[in-house]
């Protein structure tokens, strides 16, 4: 298993929202800045405002997952909890942050990696599973081998290999991918007709042709 890079804090400098609505959203997405909230908590209210798309876009691009949101020196330490594209995947519309503690674990769901060849074919059943970690020791992603695997096989939550300090929340059981059998379709070719045979039926439709056409001639002739 391949060694897990270890997120790191991103600090984003966060302008609150004075003005909600389409329109204004809109406006901000043309100033390069991304429509932004931070959900409610026990201790804390809920914030809306807006970070610089470049800046976040670098910081998921160095698969950092802690964002330290800045507003006016005052810093709140979060992680993404939902993004919202356009129909095409091309623009970020909104980001919902999360608050989280550094010094206490959190739930999070951490895609799966499949990595190997098995001996049949790879059916994923699980994108991802959710796992506790300290918000600085999120891992990118969690390397699932099926390497040489036999058909019939299931790999479960339970079997993927995990960094230490990290706990898996996802069931044990449930199965996140199985091999099943490799189907060969053997597609046969239609029977050629016998062209000796094609040409014995052939001939007397030509012959019933050509009758009618010296029956023409004659009838010319007697004209």
């Amino acid at each position: 298993m391949k060694q897990t890079q270890i997120s790191k804090t991103a600090v984003l400098q966060s302008e609150p929202r004075k003005k909600l609505g389409s329109r204004t959203a809109t406006a901000l997405r043309s100033l390069g800045r991304i429509p932004s909230s931070l959900e409610w908590t026990k201790e804390a209210a809920h914030v809306d405002f807006s970070i610089d798309s470049v800046e976040f876009l670098a910081a998921r691009r160095r698969h950092q997952h802690v964002f330290e949101l800045d507003f006016a020196g005052k810093k709140e330490a979060a992680i993404v909890r939902h993004i919202d594209w356009d129909t095409f995947g091309d623009l970020i519309l909104h980001v919902e942050f999360r608050r989280v503690d550094l010094k206490k674990k959190t739930e999070v769901e951490v895609d799966l990696h499949f990595v190997g060849h098995p001996k049949g074919v790879l059916n994923q059943l699980v994108a991802h599973v959710k796992v506790m970690a300290l918000p600085t020791e999120i891992p990118d992603e969690l390397e699932v081998s099926v390497a040489d695997l036999e058909p019939g096989t299931s790999v479960t939550a339970g079997q993927i290999k995990l960094p230490d300090n990290v706990d898996l929340v996802t069931p044990g059981a449930v199965t996140v991918a199985r091999i099943s059998e490799i189907k060969i379709e053997v597609v046969e070719a239609a029977p050629v007709a016998d062209a000796a045979s094609t040409t014995a039926v052939a001939a007397p439709a030509a012959g019933a042709g050509a009758a009618p056409a010296a029956d023409a001639k004659k009838d010319e002739k007697k004209k």
